[in-house]
């Protein structure tokens, strides 16, 4: 395939207008992901920072949603269908920074065959969506600085960088690949103000996470603390168990590219000038190589590395723009590249036809075979039949509120944040009920202080507690010692394709009389 090398523009545009479209549908079609749902009560309760992640990707839901005025998961997520659409354009304009339009024009190919840029950051709201967009921003000024030297870059650099850790902790990779690029190549920048003012810029947008942990006892860099670490038994399946997953987040043709490009760098081949390739490299391998250390003793989580291999797609871009010289006013499209854009088009066919019809038995383990555990292993379900819920509840409540069993303003209790922010999100808050995390902080996270907002849980008061077959937690196990009875009530089958897919367990707790202890009491 081949396009007319003075029409690449006009190309990429009809890319940026197909994907976007697309990614909008896909947006309003599919149903949250338990990650996704959660992060919508960073909108409902802003703070400056939260048990998890930094607040960016709160504010991003709270300005494209008009402060949650409109709350169809379209307009949730309308950032990351805005924002990676102008993010495929910075990665275009990087690669013409480093190289040229072709080599742009490759890369934002390859960016939205990514399934981490296409979904992840383009369909699902995450901090990976503000964490991506100015990432690349701040990557293109540094990229500019170094090239041209000009301080106002260097200074845009560090708000985008500043930015960017307010989204997600690991935007410090940034700096670091800075301050090793300053390091081995450019030490005269040890003798520029604005270097350090650059720096300075980035910790004053980060301040507010900085306060809001000194307030509340540094707890977010302690939970993230304890998921990663050097220390621990050596566990090499779940290095290769990342290693796999990594494959498939950033798509398998892409990574292979990326392997091809890495290894022809280190047999000395030259097909990017060296302050690109080496400020490209600082900025990328650090974090690969950390979290790989880091998934040798524990579980990671595959996405944590991607925005390295999103850097590392200029240096693929590169190569492919010295192999496919333009001809005749040509450029053609690498197989390699259409290929990733297959496999693209390839699993968002079947990952959206599976979630919607289920059509590949999942759910292989033996306890999925009983009711309790009906769905059990079928991940897909994450993101299949909450919408169906509250109307089969609403029926189920009126008639327990008719018959003076409960209470209009008996709230709801769930034992995990997920799926707390599913049930609140899909159930409770639509009908006007009180959604309460009933436990500890990590097991709870943002409910902790959710709770202190909606008045927190009252002694002698009732609640209802909703249970799914496809992670079902026994109330008679974790809730007997703190209610004095719980009364199974109904069971709602949430049906796919006319066959059931889970079954949601509806139960009465009756009379609180004891109340879990949290952080906030210790």
């Amino acid at each position: 395939m081949k396009v007319k090398d003075n029409y690449i523009r006009k190309y990429l545009f009809i890319l940026l207008g197909v994907s976007a479209l697309l990614r909008g549908f896909l947006s309003s079609f599919i149903e949250f992901g338990n990650d996704e749902v959660y992060y919508w009560t960073y909108a409902m309760f802003p703070d400056w920072s939260h048990f998890d992640h930094p607040p960016m990707v709160g504010w991003f839901i709270q300005l494209f949603s008009c402060n949650l005025l409109f709350t169809h998961e379209f307009f949730l997520r309308l950032s990351s269908v805005i924002f990676m659409t102008v993010n495929t354009y910075l990665v275009y304009l990087i690669g013409k920074q480093v190289k040229n339009e072709q080599t742009g024009f490759y890369a934002a190919l390859l960016y939205t065959a990514s399934i981490y840029a296409f979904v992840i950051t383009g369909i699902f709201i995450l901090p990976d969506t503000p964490l991506t967009l100015f990432t690349l921003l701040a990557v293109l000024q540094f990229i500019k600085y170094f090239q041209n030297e000009t301080n106002v870059n260097l200074l845009l650099a560090g708000l985008f960088a500043g930015l960017a850790m307010l989204s997600k902790y690991s935007a410090l990779f940034i700096w670091i690949g800075v301050g090793l690029y300053v390091i081995f190549y450019s030490r005269k920048e040890f003798k520029n103000p604005c270097m350090y003012l650059s720096v300075i810029i980035s910790l004053i947008c980060l301040s507010p996470v900085l306060i809001w942990n000194l307030n509340n006892d540094f707890i977010s860099f302690t939970f993230h603390g304890d998921r990663v670490g050097l220390f621990g038994k050596l566990h090499i399946e779940y290095f290769l168990t990342e290693i796999v997953a990594e494959m498939g987040y950033n798509n398998p043709v892409n990574y292979v590219l990326v392997i091809i490009a890495l290894i022809a760098l280190i047999k000395g081949k030259k097909f990017i000038s060296e302050l690109p390739k080496r400020l490209l490299l600082c900025f990328s391998i650090p974090l690969i190589l950390m979290f790989w250390i880091f998934s040798l003793t524990r579980q990671i989580l595959p996405h944590w590395t991607s925005p390295s291999f999103v850097l590392l797609l200029i240096l693929v871009a590169s190569q492919l723009s010295d192999k496919y010289e333009v001809k005749d006013g040509f450029v053609e499209i690498p197989r390699s590249v259409i290929a990733s854009l297959s496999v693209l088009v390839f699993v968002l066919i079947l990952g959206v036809t599976e979630i919607k019809t289920g059509f590949i038995p999942l759910n292989f383990s033996e306890r999925s075979k009983t009711i309790q555990r009906y769905g059990e292993g079928d991940f897909t379900l994450d993101m299949y039949g909450w919408r169906k819920i509250k109307p089969e509840f609403q029926v189920i409540r009126d008639e327990l509120i008719e018959e003076g069993k409960m209470k209009k303003d008996d709230g709801m209790i769930a034992l995990k944040w997920y799926p707390l922010a599913n049930l609140d999100y899909y159930v409770a808050y639509p009908l006007g009920i009180n959604m309460y995390g009933f436990n500890n902080p990590s097991e709870i996270h943002k409910y902790s202080w959710i709770n202190k907002e909606r008045g927190d849980l009252k002694l002698g008061e009732d609640y209802w507690f909703l249970t799914e077959s496809y992670d079902y937690y026994e109330p008679n196990k974790y809730l007997k010692p703190y209610f004095n009875e719980i009364i199974p009530t109904d069971t709602i089958t949430i049906e796919r394709c006319g066959k059931p897919a889970k079954y949601v367990f509806v139960y009465m707790l009756k009379d609180l009389k004891k109340i879990p202890q949290t952080w906030f009491e210790e």
